[in-house]
């Protein structure tokens, strides 16, 4: 830091002729010590490979195993709770809670249709499993219950395992008397079961301490796979929206289908229904666009839109007699109370394991995404081994209670963010609020017109929808993964949700091999009276040393990318050429592009392998480092690495004790490049006598 008097200082610094900053001499420092080897910096340092005895990690584990420990990790409330400051928090987290209510209500009962159940279950979801994840979660601002993609993906499920669904009259589990009863499941079963498996997965992995399973669905590879699932959800109400009934569908290519159905259908469409549906998506997204922004300006709680539609589109379908006059679908009985608990049938779990699997891995991912937009936006701290436990608890629990699997809201979670919600009290408030509208309020909404519901999923998707112009931000930034979006997009668009999360798995992995394919390589050039060794081909300024190749390699060495390292190296220090020389970039060269050089050593004398970027090494990738030495050295050229890691020499050394003396990598190592390039050239000094004598 610089004083006052240094700053106020005309001579402190100036421009030199280039317009570079250049500092005055006192600001110079320079640095003398000998040269060092590797081997020798290690015995000075007094270098130790970092080893912790078994007795030690025993004792840390049974230490952090404590019971009252393991409560407090186990059971999140239990630190913040007694801390809690109705004075600070409580008139946040009431408001909160009352405006995520409020949003419950119409996006649980809409989303509940996607899911193939009733409406009322979305109610459900909105109050069983929220307790339990206020228990067990670790993030006071996301809001937990119904999802769109998530239902859609549950009620892909439900139809392809459900055999009767016109046989449900009640949401407890009663249905009519029929001798196909004994043949298959009703949809509510199948979904407890889907959300009991997929808990019970989300536990096992929490046991398994698998939170960072999360990262292997990349970015790319999730806004491209929600952005496809939305035109699913949008498919799946077109029936709704114009009022019309369609045939059961295949699970593959059910968007296309539906849109052909849909078009076949139009001459058969209830107009009413339709002009309901215009005339409710109009004014939500009226709201959305202009009103909303300005009453965010002037209040914390937005207006209820999505509340006001339902509302008004019962008291129209009840006093306008919609159903009988114009042949309008309802939604149809919503029982009051709360549900009995059932059993899921356990049975079924072996037929769905996959479509859980996926479905955990979708609602974790999404979940964790939005705790951990929350939690650095508030700076605290999100555990992601305990919301697997907060969130496969709360499926558990609610698979008793006919909720389909947990998933946290993009939508509701920004508006409780921004009411002021600051614990998880807020959730409480909502669940409370909820179960008054279970209690007394439900049989109010039997009138709901269902185009109503559909008009507020399809207006929801929006945010969705514009995630496509991710892509070309994904474009710019890298083509790899602008083709995973594609791929993911694409596939799950135009054949199915499961086979296109696979397709964005597969894409994401081949490129991460791509990439790893394509590691950064260059030759370093010295910087003239400095010990800085930078890219000849970025770095104008730095020159090679005559006879010196410095070979800089950035990624891993191992059994994928052995053969990629010895052809690099051998094409950048010269002992590989090009055929055709008018050529300048080499990216794109075969190996029949290329020939081998006999004269290498005329011209080089040293290769000095630049390890400071190589993040690992196996035992192919050193067998490859022997097999690269051994044809530089058979053409009298001597080769040194220089800036390897501690993990690196370590793995050197052990291959180095397995190997016979003949297999053995024998190489002089340096701890920078400064070190090995002054190393050779006393080295060279010290031969020069004798060549001298010897003409």
């Amino acid at each position: 830091m610089r004083t006052g008097s240094e700053e106020n200082d005309p001579e402190r610094e100036k421009l030199n002729p280039k317009g570079w900053l250049q500092s005055r001499p006192s600001q110079q420092f320079n640095v003398i010590r000998r040269v060092y080897q590797q081997d020798a910096l290690n015995k000075d340092a007094d270098y130790q490979v970092p080893t912790k005895p078994l007795g030690y990690r025993c004792k840390r584990a049974v230490q952090s195993c404590g019971f009252g420990e393991c409560l407090l990790n186990s059971l999140p409330v239990a630190r913040w709770l007694p801390s809690y400051s109705p004075k600070k928090f409580l008139i946040g987290d009431l408001v909160a809670g009352a405006t995520t209510a409020v949003m419950h209500i119409p996006q649980g009962m809409a989303y509940a249709l996607l899911a193939e159940v009733p409406p009322i279950v979305g109610l459900y979801m909105a109050f069983f499993p929220v307790l339990i994840y206020v228990i067990f979660g670790t993030s006071p601002h996301v809001s937990m219950g119904t999802f769109a993609v998530a239902c859609l993906m549950a009620g892909k499920v439900v139809t392809q395992h459900s055999t009767h669904p016109d046989l449900i009259n009640a949401v407890n589990g009663t249905t009519t008397q029929s001798p196909f009863l004994s043949v298959g499941y009703t949809p509510l079963q199948v979904l407890c079961v889907l959300t009991l498996t997929v808990g019970l997965i989300q536990v096992v992995m929490w046991v398994l301490r698998l939170g960072a399973v999360s990262t292997l669905l990349s970015e790319p590879l999730v806004s491209g796979f929600t952005t496809a699932a939305s035109f699913h959800v949008l498919a799946s109400q077109l029936k709704d929206l114009f009022g019309i009934r369609l045939p059961k569908l295949g699970s593959n290519y059910k968007v296309v289908f539906t849109v052909i159905e849909v078009v076949k259908n139009i001459p058969n469409a209830n107009w009413t229904a339709f002009g309901i549906s215009a005339v409710a998506c109009l004014v939500i997204s009226l709201n959305n666009e202009l009103l909303k922004p300005w009453v965010s300006k002037r209040s914390r709680v937005p207006v209820p839109i999505e509340l006001i539609a339902i509302v008004v589109g019962t008291l129209a379908s009840t006093f306008g007699h919609l159903k009988e006059n114009y042949g309008i679908s309802l939604v149809g009985t919503i029982p009051t109370g709360l549900p009995d608990a059932n059993v899921p049938p356990i049975e079924l779990m072996p037929q769905i394991a996959l479509d859980a699997f996926t479905i955990t891995m979708v609602t974790y991912t999404i979940s964790m995404s939005m705790a951990l937009i929350f939690a650095a936006k508030d700076k605290y701290e999100i555990d992601a081994n305990q919301e697997l436990l907060a969130l496969g608890a709360s499926n558990v629990f609610g698979s008793f209670f006919c909720c389909a699997p947990l998933c946290a809201s993009l939508s509701r979670s920004y508006i409780q963010y921004q009411a002021g919600s600051k614990t998880g009290i807020t959730s409480t408030v909502s669940a409370v609020l909820i179960l008054c509208v279970l209690l007394w309020v439900g049989p109010f909404f039997e009138q709901l017109p269902r185009c109503v519901l559909a008009s507020i999923i399809v207006v929801s998707l929006k945010g969705m929808f514009m995630q496509v112009k991710e892509l070309n931000k994904f474009w710019k930034l890298s083509k790899l993964d602008a083709v995973v979006w594609l791929v993911t997009f694409l596939v799950t668009m135009l054949v199915n949700i499961d086979i296109g999360l696979g397709a964005g798995l597969l894409a994401s992995v081949g490129a991460l091999f791509c990439r790893s394919q394509k590691p950064y390589t260059c030759l370093l050039g010295r910087v003239l009276d400095t010990d800085l060794y930078l890219d000849i081909k970025r770095y104008r300024a730095a020159e090679e040393i005559p006879g010196i190749k410095i070979f800089h390699y950035c990624g891993g060495l191992n059994f994928a990318s052995k053969n990629l390292f010895r052809a690099t190296l051998f094409r950048r220090i010269g002992y590989l050429k090009k055929r055709d020389q008018n050529r300048d970039d080499d990216s794109n060269y075969s190996k029949s592009d290329f020939e081998w050089d006999s004269t290498i050593g005329k011209r080089v004398n040293c290769v000095i392998i630049d390890a400071t970027a190589l993040s690992y090494v196996d035992a192919p990738g050193i067998k490859s480092l022997v097999a690269a030495q051994r044809e530089l050295v058979a053409s009298n050229i001597t080769v040194l690495l220089a800036g390897a890691n501690g993990p690196v020499l370590e793995m050197i050394e052990r291959y180095n004790s397995l190997e016979s003396d003949s297999e053995r990598l024998q190489l002089d190592t340096f701890p920078t490049v400064h070190d090995a390039v002054v190393y050779y050239k006393m080295l060279e000094q010290t031969k020069e006598p004798a060549i001298t004598i010897a003409s």
